[in-house]
């Protein structure tokens, strides 16, 4: 059940008060699940009950994205306002320093609260800001393109084509290795998701400027890459192992760019290692873990 939360949130413009739609389920240490640009919380779903046998597991709208409102006027969408209101939305909910894992933009937002201190553990999943300018502008045009196809499809059209393992392809094929794995009903969601993203260009927008150039020490990071991501390439992963060196590289064979839905189980074991490899909460454990391995690494 989705439920609502309303915080204040610090801006360039000052204190301002946002509300983040978000699903809760599960115990045991919190875990916050952070989803791409244009998605929205259900792309959690597949691993979502894995997690949860667990993990007391957040799965989060971002700002503008779902059916959480978008980001008070003048605010921007940017990693120095988004990833500290994840922050103050933790506190919200009477979190105080998750394991967090994200795909896509929630990827970068997730090594930002990892850097800024606000977790204990990061699963990174094809994450944004490691791409050269050329790869950038790549995505964008490709995002773009299935921006302007979800608001000019017709309804009708869309749950036609959502009826069928072709028209799944062409509607998701972007994002998933294996789009038919798809149901009809998550389809005309996502693509409704998209259609009505509120936050989509300003993301979008600050996210041109965006390279993530920092390590995260202090804590375990695990960076795992699709090797079938058609969006965000997997030498980025490569890229990323540079920058974090301490981090762990990690192939996701035969996935996609959301590789929720390719691999579930592949996925969850993947956010759980990591999030075991911190410790109980106060152990200092994920430290020990970082100074004592790195890999392994995909490439």
């Amino acid at each position: 059940m989705t439920a609502t939360v309303s915080f204040t949130i610090d801006s360039p413009l000052g204190p301002r008060t946002t509300t983040v739609a978000y699903e809760r389920k599960g115990s045991g240490e919190p875990l916050l699940l952070l989803h791409g640009i244009g998605h929205h919380l259900q792309a959690w779903h597949p691993v979502t009950d894995i997690l949860a046998a667990e993990h007391d597991v957040i799965a989060v709208d971002l700002p503008g994205f779902g059916a959480s409102e978008p980001l008070p006027k003048g605010v921007p969408y940017s990693l120095g306002t988004v990833a500290p209101a994840l922050g103050a939305l933790c506190t919200a909910l009477g979190v105080e320093r998750p394991h967090v894992a994200g795909n896509s933009l929630g990827g970068l937002l997730a090594l930002e609260m990892g850097r800024s201190n606000l977790v204990r553990s990061v699963t990174a999943l094809s994450p944004a800001g490691f791409w050269t300018e050329a790869e950038r502008r790549y995505a964008f045009a490709a995002l773009l393109a299935m921006r302007a196809g979800a608001r000019t499809l017709p309804l009708p059209a869309v749950h036609r084509l959502s009826r069928t393992a072709v028209g799944r392809a062409a509607l998701t094929g972007t994002i998933y290795a294996r789009p038919a794995r798809r149901s009809p009903e998550a389809v005309v969601a996502e693509t409704l998701a998209l259609r009505h993203a509120t936050g989509f260009e300003d993301t979008l927008a600050a996210g041109g400027s965006v390279r993530f150039t920092d390590d995260v020490p202090g804590l375990p990071v695990t960076i795992a890459w699709g090797t079938r991501d058609r969006l965000l390439l997997r030498r980025q992963g490569v890229r990323a192992k540079h920058t974090l060196p301490g981090a762990r590289l990690v192939r996701l064979p035969g996935c996609g760019h959301v590789p929720m839905s390719d691999d579930p189980a592949l996925v969850a074991r993947v956010v759980l290692d990591t999030a075991r490899s911190a410790g109980p909460a106060g152990s200092g454990a994920g430290e020990r873990v970082r100074a004592r391995a790195s890999g392994p690494v995909s490439e």
